[in-house]
């Protein structure tokens, strides 16, 4: 288990990549931007970007409107 935090607020985690974090926390399908300790994580490196405790992971949903 990791505590890390995920757009401000800690959480523990049992999640050991940057990929598991977002099926766990229901975002896996989700169109979304990442950074982990303020480095932009694309979609296809999510799998591959480990977490580690105390980590800051930054998780950004596209806005619609003008």
């Amino acid at each position: 288990m990791v505590t890390v935090t995920v757009n401000n607020e800690k959480r523990t985690t049992a999640a050991s990549t940057l990929f598991e974090l977002l099926e766990i926390l229901d975002y896996g399908d989700a169109v979304v931007a990442t950074a982990v300790n303020g480095n932009f994580v694309p979609q296809t490196m999510r799998g591959e970007t480990l977490i580690s405790d105390g980590d800051n992971v930054e998780i950004l949903a596209p806005m619609q409107g003008g």
